[in-house]
This record gives C-alpha cells, sequence and structure tokens, in this order.
C-alpha cells in the first residue's frame, strides 16, 4: 500500500494548548485562563499545523474546540500580539495575516467536523475559529464579537467576509463586522450562529454526546459531507448537482453504506468502520 503519511495522533504532545484524546474524539482546549485564552504567534502557528495534520490521522473522527476557565477565546493576545504588530514591516505583517489565514483554510479543509463548546467570551480571533467550526454550541454567558473595527482594523479579516455571512446572511453580517459589537447568546442562536444554548454544566457533556454520536457515523461519509458544504459555495445549481452526484456515488462503494443497508435488512443499528 502506498504510504501517503498516515498517522496516530493519540501521542500528540501540544505546547500552547491542551490536545486529548477521548475516543475517537480529539479535544482542543485553549488554556491560558488567567487572560480569557488569547491567541500567541506560537499557538497560532501550531493550532495551523496541528489541523493540516487531522487529514492523515487514523485516529481522530471528530474534534472538540473549546476554551478553559469560563471563556472560549479573547482573540489575540494584546501584549504578545497586537503590540508587536505594530513594529513590524508590511512583509512581516502579511506573513502574519496570512498565517492567520492558513488556520482558518486548515480548519475548513480536515475532513473532520469541528465542533466548537463556546462558553463567555468570544472575540477576534476566537470568533473566527468558532465561525470556522461546522457546528457550534454556546451556554447563555457567551458573547460572539468580531471586534476587528474597534481596534481600526477591517472586519475582512480571516475569511470573514466569505464565511460569515454564508451562516447569518448578508445584513446581520455587514452589522457585526461593522459594529464590533458583543453578540448575546441567544440572538446569536436566533441568527443561527449557534445550533443550540445549554447551561455551562452541560457544555461539554453536551459537545462531548454530539461529537461521540458522529465519531460513530460513517467517516468517509461524513468527509465528503464536508468538502461538498465548502466547495459548493461557488457552484451554480448544475454543477453543484453533477459534484454531488459523483460524491455520492463514491460514498455508495464504501463499506459502510454496505453495512448500512444489511443492518437496515436484518432491523439492527448499523455499526459503521469508516471505510
Amino acid at each position: 500500500m502506498m504510504d501517503v503519511g498516515r498517522q496516530s495522533l493519540s501521542a500528540y504532545q501540544a505546547k500552547h494548548f491542551l490536545w486529548e484524546m477521548q475516543g475517537q474524539v480529539g479535544w482542543i482546549t485553549l488554556n491560558r485562563p488567567e487572560r480569557k485564552n488569547p491567541l500567541t504567534f506560537d499557538s497560532y502557528a501550531e493550532l495551523r499545523d496541528l489541523f493540516r495534520r487531522l487529514p492523515y490521522a487514523t485516529d481522530v473522527k471528530v474534534i472538540v474546540l473549546t476554551g478553559a476557565g469560563g471563556n472560549f477565546c479573547s482573540g489575540g493576545d494584546v501584549h504578545e500580539i497586537i503590540g508587536p504588530l505594530t513594529r513590524m514591516s508590511m512583509p512581516e505583517l502579511l506573513d502574519f495575516t496570512r498565517m492567520t489565514g492558513d488556520l482558518v483554510k486548515a480548519m475548513r479543509g480536515c475532513p473532520q467536523p469541528v465542533v466548537a463548546a463556546v462558553d463567555g467570551i468570544c472575540a477576534g480571533a476566537g470568533a473566527i475559529m468558532a465561525m470556522c467550526a461546522d457546528i457550534r454550541l454556546c451556554t447563555p454567558a457567551s458573547k460572539t464579537a468580531f471586534l476587528f473595527t474597534r481596534v481600526g482594523l477591517a472586519g475582512c479579516d480571516m475569511g470573514a467576509c466569505a464565511i460569515l455571512p454564508r451562516i447569518i446572511g448578508h445584513g446581520r453580517a455587514a452589522e457585526w463586522l461593522f459594529s464590533g459589537r458583543s453578540v448575546p447568546a441567544e440572538e446569536a442562536l436566533a441568527c443561527g450562529f449557534f445550533s443550540r444554548v445549554v447551561s455551562a454544566d452541560e457544555l461539554h457533556p453536551a459537545a462531548r454526546q454530539l461529537a461521540q454520536n458522529l465519531s460513530e457515523g460513517p467517516t468517509f461519509a461524513h468527509g465528503i459531507t464536508k468538502t461538498m458544504l465548502n466547495q459548493e459555495w461557488n457552484m451554480g445549481l448544475d454543477q453543484a448537482i453533477e459534484s454531488e452526484a459523483q460524491a455520492q456515488a463514491l460514498c455508495m462503494k464504501t463499506e459502510d453504506f454496505r453495512r448500512a443497508f444489511e443492518a437496515f435488512a436484518a432491523k439492527q443499528r448499523p455499526v459503521f468502520k469508516g471505510n
């Protein structure tokens, strides 16, 4: 068999956040609770590199992204990122903005569904990471802010102007991105940004149950679903229907499809194995 670099991430040791495998679910916990879990240059790069490895991970079916200490992520660290950026040259600034964009591309590009479990502050780059997740859960205390204009930057950061309107609609996205205001949980839920609001005590159990359910599903087919959700943004209807026909035909050649039929015929629940 051709070696394509497939690997296990069960022994992965993260340096700038917490990484834990719970069964076939990988948990990423941003872990600077005393500062509301801000990102640094190093944590940006390590997150990007980890998500880039996920297409080749043999033992990770789903990712849960969360934060420690009652907050999700407060964005880029004011002292460790924002301050240094004011002193950088244009080529250095472009290197940074391209790196942050690469994190978004890696999150969107990995085949595993990504679940964001959001409590408390979800701001700046934290809001972007939540936006890039496939499914978002939150608590009543969550406050989401695409606050770039409040620090003198454009709202078009890390793909926000492309992705956010597709989640909540153009008009709402424009208001969120121009104002940079903090959006409470119930409003974000009503807009479709979050799928569900649960209590703080229920957030991680709810994310765990959702991730477990997804991990027990047809892995290859989940990857195809995520791929098509991304690719069909730029397709006309005829092209989308043809692409989905080809994608579904691929799924029909999987053993999981056969297992599902055999289980249905036997009036049993299918046990998917990801092939």
